[in-house]
Formats: structure tokens, sequence, C-alpha cells
């Protein structure tokens, strides 16, 4: 059975963590916040894994160093908008997508008053980032599952940029402009094919959810089996009567 989408395992450094664990740290890093971009070996910021190998820094202090390297400047910044390049900062860096138009627009202030650093710092050092993944849990798309004070609308636009480990986010194209501006729900679209991806044809997805019921909101867990096309409508109908999803998986 394998995940579908964008349900992820932590990864964390823990104390006395041998070269391996170090070493799949430093990749989880890289393929999370480069949204897995092809990494040549010149491209690794070895100083910046040194000094995480020393104990001189966090995983949060290497993802910081991460974000502001040239490298991510070029991907991210350099060749894309400035919505697309807050689009993905959202992803890389706090693991879901941005949750409407107003904590886009306060991003942009950001940057165009305080520049780059400020933004990525913006990220970084809010009790989100820190009550989510802390000074050694490196960042994960989590918005498969519901999270307190945000809106269940997440979960689509989630969908929306994560399209399978097959892809990159190289794209400069903004993916939820329109959707997020006008305050839109989101439609879900199949994940590009490859590893990690899948065709929709006979595919079958189990939705596990809490659902809540009647005028005491009385609740029960619930699972759904569905098909690809079913999809969509299933998660809007347990959205709309009040209910939380846990997880999405691919079944067949």
């Amino acid at each position: 059975m394998s995940l579908w989408a964008v349900e992820s395992t932590p990864v964390e450094l823990r104390a006395n963590a041998t070269e391996d664990d170090l070493q799949t740290v430093i990749r989880a890093v890289y393929k999370q916040v480069l949204g897995n971009a092809h990494l040549m070996e010149c491209d690794r910021l070895t100083s910046a894994e040194s000094l995480l190998r020393n104990g001189d820094i966090t995983v949060k202090g290497f993802v910081n160093l991460v974000a502001k390297s040239d490298l991510y400047r070029s991907l991210f910044f350099e060749s894309s908008s400035p919505y697309r390049f807050i689009e993905l900062n959202s992803k890389h860096l706090l693991g879901r997508a941005p949750a409407d138009q107003s904590e886009i627009s306060e991003h942009v202030i950001t940057y165009n008053e305080q520049g780059y650093d400020a933004e990525i710092d913006s990220y970084l050092d809010s009790n989100e980032y820190n009550s989510s993944f802390g000074e050694n849990t490196v960042p994960y798309a989590r918005s498969t599952r519901s999270q307190v004070g945000k809106k269940n609308v997440g979960f689509n636009r989630m969908f929306a940029l994560y399209r399978g480990d097959a892809t990159s986010d190289a794209s400069n194209k903004a993916k939820l402009i329109t959707d997020v501006a006008a305050n839109l729900g989101t439609k879900i679209k199949a994940p590009a094919s490859g590893f990690g991806a899948y065709s929709n044809t006979g595919k079958r997805f189990r939705i596990s959810a809490v659902k809540g019921s009647g005028s005491r909101r009385r609740v029960s867990n619930v699972t759904y089996e569905v098909g690809y096309s079913q999809l969509s409508e299933n998660i809007q109908y347990i959205n709309k009567s009040g209910g939380k999803i846990l997880s999405i998986t691919e079944v067949a």
C-alpha cells in the first residue's frame, strides 16, 4: 500500500546521529526546500553541511541557509513572479499552500519593504514553523491532515502544488493565483506520472475521516473507498458536513 499525494513521514536529526542519519537529513532538506530539483554535486552547500555535522547549526539553521542560497534564488526567485515565489516559499518552508490572499499580501509587503532574507525569515521564525517542525525536524508536506485554525481548502491547494515525486517546482507559473485571489475552491487533478505518482485508470483511494453529525456534533471515524473520479466530491462532502480528513491513501 502506498501513500498518495502529500502524506509524508517526518525526518528528524536526533542526538548521537550517525553519518548515515545525517546524510538522510541533508537529502531530505535539499529535496523539500529545493522542490525536488535535480541537485548536482557542485550545488551542495558543503560549508553548511559541515556546520550541521559539527553541531554548529540545527536543521532549521540548515534549512535557512539552503533557502537563502544562490541556488534557491536562481530556481525560485530570479525566474519566477513574486506570487509564485511566495507560493513556493509556503510549500517548501511550511509544508502547505498559502492560506488566503491576505497572507500572500503580507509576504509581498515583507519582501518589498525588508528584502529577500526577511521574507525567508518570516516563515522560519513563525510560531507555525516552530510548533510544526521545531529545530531539528525537516519541513514536510502536511496538508493531508486537517490542521487547527487552517481552512480545509488547503487540502486541494496543496495537491495542486504537489504533483508527485516525478516532478519538480522548476515551473515559474503560479498555480493558485486565481483561486486564492478570488477565494475559490481548487479542483484536484491527477499528479504527473512516474515514481510516487499514478495513472488514474483503475486506481482507488481510501479516505479516512472523522465525521460530525447531529445537533450535538457527535463524531465517529469513517472510511470511504472511492475511484479517482469520485475523490474530489467526497472530499468536498466531508468538508462541508463538518468532518475532518485524517488521510488519503492509494489502495489499488
